[in-house]
């Protein structure tokens, strides 16, 4: 991969990050919120909603370059992202159909997005930061995608913790409803774990749609445009995986007799958002200020050796999550999974500390090294509390315990983490380092005569931090 020449980004990276990046907020609080069992007032809730709005405003204030309207744009986008959940508020308990006096909760939802937000923004601005001109958006666009995408896939360890995944039994549309018109009195128990995942899913698909198409206006370097539309076909894989994996087939039915789930599609269903993960990971990389800079790669002599482990250890991470996923659907496997555990480890610890302690003068190599090992470290941690708390297995028949899903659920995102710090760490790496050409750097044949001018090469090139 090849830096490419610094692009101005497109000026709307900065409210699609502010109105994305609220609603993700916003959805993360309400989930946690709503979960069964945590019984939050909705008064309680509907403040928090408001303080994410508020929050998201202030930010685009504060390091934006619109002032209030920036809040204000952020807002409109948030507002009408929560669209996809209001109409859980907004329909009857009979199927597809819409209280008619809720309506105006539409527009009443989008202008208090858009006050609240503004009004942060406005603050925020009296209290600009320096660096706000220099903040790059696209980049924090991409990072509100891998967050979301990160909740996605948390909120899909719940569902397989509390074993929920056939919960709700047909698909797209949840018991005959309009996915989005399901009423939120009916989501209880697993039902809830399985519909939130949906819902997550759509949102994860809508910011790929939006990031894909923005890169397409925005990006020069064909590669990141093809790779930003792949993101996307992936998505779309993943959905449709994940459905086919409660039905079996393509049907809207909802009788037994019509579907057939499937068990294989669900782990495959699981691995491949890792996959999916790692997308946008080199995408996100690969539009930071340092990526696009025209910075050299530092020549090393242990540039091979690094580059070697760079490859291996997602490799072998994406492995230990396959047979972690099948672990956690079938309880087998598990002497497997331990010995695998052992590999990354030792892989991951080698690579990690190489990062750290051969390339001080790369600030963004060696930091990535250290978070890897601090990675693995809480990993092998958590692996061996969820053993204890587990006990191995899970008993035919019991329900798991909520303590039991929270370890599970966080050593599965854990494990995510670790798979997109070892591939952002591949990715710097192929940009910031290069094995040094023998033939080239060998000093050259002495001769008779003498130059009147003579300029050196230097053989390494300074490299800065993203």
């Amino acid at each position: 991969m090849q830096p490419a020449t610094p692009i101005n980004p497109h000026s709307r990276a900065e409210s699609l990050t502010i109105g994305f990046g609220t609603t993700v907020g916003m959805w993360a609080i309400g989930y946690v919120a709503r979960m069964p069992g945590a019984g939050a007032p909705s008064e309680l809730l509907g403040v928090l909603m408001l303080l994410c709005l508020f929050a998201g405003g202030l930010f685009a204030g504060r390091y934006g370059s619109r002032g209030w309207r920036g809040g204000v744009y952020g807002g409109l986008l948030a507002g009408a992202l929560n669209l996809l959940i209001l109409g859980s508020v907004l329909s009857e308990l009979e199927p597809n159909r819409i209280v008619p006096s809720k309506l105006l909760w539409i527009p009443g939802s989008l202008i208090a997005a858009m006050a609240v937000a503004g009004g942060g923004a406005a603050i925020g601005g009296l209290f600009r930061a320096t660096r706000s001109s220099t903040l790059n958006w696209r980049a924090s666009f991409h990072s509100v995608a891998i967050a979301a995408t990160l909740l996605l896939l948390a909120a899909g360890g719940i569902v397989t913790g509390h074993e929920a995944g056939l919960a709700v039994p047909d698909w797209p549309n949840s018991y005959g409803y309009n996915m989005f018109l399901y009423p939120l009195s009916k989501m209880t128990g697993g039902i809830y774990y399985e519909h939130t995942h949906r819902l997550f899913g759509s949102l994860v698909g809508l910011v790929t749609i939006v990031l894909a198409v923005h890169t397409q206006f925005v990006e020069r370097r064909r590669w990141v445009r093809r790779l930003a539309w792949l993101a996307l076909l992936a998505v779309i894989v993943q959905g449709v995986m994940g459905g086919l994996r409660v039905t079996g087939r393509f049907t809207l039915s909802t009788s037994p007799d019509a579907l057939a789930p499937n068990l294989t599609l669900a782990i495959v269903h699981g691995v491949f958002a890792q996959v999916f993960l790692c997308l946008l990971i080199i995408l996100r990389t690969a539009v930071t200020t340092t990526w696009m800079s025209e910075r050299k790669p530092l020549r090393s002599i242990s540039a091979g050796t690094d580059l070697v482990l760079g490859w291996v250890l997602p490799f072998f991470i994406l492995i230990q999550l396959a047979l972690g996923a099948l672990l956690r659907h079938t309880q087998w496997g598990l002497n497997l999974h331990i010995a695998m555990a052992s590999l990354v480890a030792l892989v991951g610890v080698a690579g990690g500390f190489r990062a750290w302690g051969l390339y001080p003068m790369l600030p963004t190599v060696s930091r990535l090294g250290t978070v890897l090992v601090c990675l693995i470290v809480a990993q092998i941690t958590l692996g061996i509390v969820a053993l204890v708390a587990t006990g191995g297995e899970v008993t035919a028949g019991t329900a798991p315990s909520s303590l039991q899903v929270a370890i599970t659920t966080t050593h599965q995102t854990v494990g995510a983490l670790l798979l997109a710090c070892a591939v952002m760490l591949t990715a710097w790496k192929q940009r910031l380092l290069t094995i040094p050409d023998v033939a080239a750097d060998a000093p050259a044949e002495t001769t008779t005569e003498t130059p009147t001018t003579t300029e050196s090469e230097p053989t390494q090139s300074h490299v800065c931090s993203s």
